[in-house]
Order: structure tokens, then C-alpha cells, then sequence
């Protein structure tokens, strides 16, 4: 399944656990806001966003990567952001990507809930 596929599957998820304004980096739907950064100028944008009360979250499709300087950037940032708004970072791990996502945050004390995709 490609990652765009993955990010359907998670707004879905988020939408069946009652989060409201579902914002996707897929088609179909309105695309997050992208942050970017000051001291390089990189942007990131979120695979899903959504919100539950007042609280913003932030959820992320993990998948095994070379480029683990970048998804560390962007996990800390979107971990920022998701305790600012009230809210909670999830890491959203398909099928055999599940340790891989907890190593990364756990090295990088990044909190977040991993979530493992069918």
C-alpha cells in the first residue's frame, strides 16, 4: 500500500474516534497548514490533523526510512505543535513498521501514542 493510501486510511480512523475537522496530505480532502522552519527553511506538513474538544492532534504514517533525520525533525516538531494545541501526537505504524516507529520515538523522547495499521 503506498503512503498516501496509509494517510486515507488514518483520516478515516480519526473520523470513527470522533475527531471533528479532519484536515489530510491526501486528495478529497483540505490540506494542513505546512510549518516550516527558520534556522533552515524546511517545511513539514502533517499527514492529519484533527480536533477533539479545543485540543489540536497530529497524526503521523511512519514508515522505515533512510532519511531518519528528517522524520525526527518533523515528529519533534508536529510533538511541539500537538502539546501547544492541547493535543496528542500519533504515530500511525502499518503492518511491520510498529518497532520501528516506537525506536524513533523513544530515542528522540518524542511522546507519542504508536497505533498500529491493519
Amino acid at each position: 500500500m503506498t503512503k498516501q493510501a496509509y494517510v486515507e486510511q488514518v483520516a478515516h480512523w480519526a473520523s470513527v474516534r470522533g475527531f471533528l475537522d479532519i484536515k489530510a496530505n491526501a486528495e478529497g480532502y483540505q490540506k494542513p497548514i505546512a510549518y516550516g522552519r527558520q534556522q533552515d527553511g524546511q517545511s513539514f506538513v502533517p499527514d492529519v490533523t484533527g480536533k477533539q474538544f479545543d485540543s489540536k492532534s497530529y497524526f503521523e504514517v511512519i514508515l522505515k526510512t533512510n532519511d531518519v533525520d528528517y522524520l525526527v525533525s518533523k515528529l519533534k516538531l508536529l510533538y511541539q505543535l500537538a502539546t501547544l494545541h492541547g493535543g496528542q501526537l500519533y504515530l500511525m505504524a502499518p503492518k511491520g513498521h510498529s518497532p520501528f516507529a516506537k525506536a524513533i520515538a523513544a530515542n528522540n523522547r518524542i511522546e507519542a501514542e504508536v497505533i498500529n495499521l491493519s
